[in-house]
């Protein structure tokens, strides 16, 4: 997504100054003179290669690091306070279990939450059951909530989502694919490997090749579907917010909204089945 302004440039680029000084003043400290040739080695030297040094990214080509590097980061940090703040705030109604079980006449935090929640606990419990559901539903849950209020970030102007970062979706789609081959092999044990050798032996060496590059793909795709759909939805209101500021991105954000909330059901659906699929016991 090209590089923008929004209101957490300016953490972000204190950030960057701030991280820029320390380093500097390490390499400083930790610059010496090599006895032998008199040649000053800076600090980057001593413990890594020289492509390393700061300014360089992990890489080593040489892309300079800016303040737009730590954005995505900090947007995912301030999201995380959202949804933990709402997690206290909704706890702290419901501890009274007598007073639990009605419902609140008005929309607030709790009711907002328990519509989030029921809707992908539902979901879950008609793909694989509700014991199972119950199970999995910290992992699909706490992915749905970071991801909704995410894409839901894009409607705030001067806010960049972090769900518009490729770098965070595909965190969150990591997070799932590593979570389901473990779910699977913790339920199935060994025998979960036998997935990916297909019904009949002859044809094994064919499948796994094939099921290996399907499991591969199934987080770039998750990551990549979010992305794109998030980036350029928050680029074009970004881009008709800047021109015409009155009444104009209204339709668009409503628009936003749609996209927001189908994107979240999209990725927590596909990873439900992946979920569901890995679970599944053998008959």
């Amino acid at each position: 997504m090209p590089e923008h302004t929004s209101f957490l440039s300016y953490l972000a680029a204190k950030i960057g100054a701030n991280w820029d000084h320390n380093v500097a003043a390490w390499e400083a400290l930790n610059t010496h003179v090599d006895p032998k040739t008199g040649q000053v080695i800076p600090a980057c030297v001593n413990h890594f290669d020289p492509k390393y040094c700061s300014g360089m990214n992990l890489l080593g080509k040489g892309d300079v690091v800016t303040s737009h590097h730590f954005e995505p980061l900090i947007a995912s940090v301030v999201v995380m306070l959202v949804v933990l703040m709402l997690a206290v705030m909704t706890r702290s109604r419901i501890q009274n279990l007598d007073k639990a079980v009605v419902p609140d006449a008005k929309l607030n935090v709790r009711t907002i939450v328990e519509i989030l929640i029921e809707t992908f606990f539902g979901m879950m419990k008609d793909m694989m059951g509700l014991k199972r559901a119950k199970r999995y539903l910290p992992l699909i849950g706490t992915c749905a909530m970071f991801i909704f209020f995410s894409n839901m970030g894009s409607l705030i102007p001067g806010f960049s989502p972090p769900t518009s970062n490729l770098s965070i979706t595909f965190g969150c789609a990591l997070i799932v694919f590593v979570a389901y081959h473990y779910y699977g092999l913790k339920e199935n044990g060994v025998s979960y490997l036998k997935h990916f050798l297909g019904p009949m032996l002859v044809i094994a060496p064919l499948m796994l090749v094939i099921e290996l590059i399907s499991h591969c793909i199934r987080p770039v795709t998750l990551a990549v579907r979010l992305f794109l759909n998030m980036a350029v939805d928050h680029l074009v209101v970004s881009i008709v917010v800047a021109l015409l500021p009155l009444i104009v991105p209204l339709p668009l954000m409503v628009l936003g909204t749609l996209v927001a909330v189908v994107q979240t059901l999209v990725f927590c659906l596909l990873a439900s089945i992946y979920v569901s699929m890995a679970t599944e016991h053998e008959h």
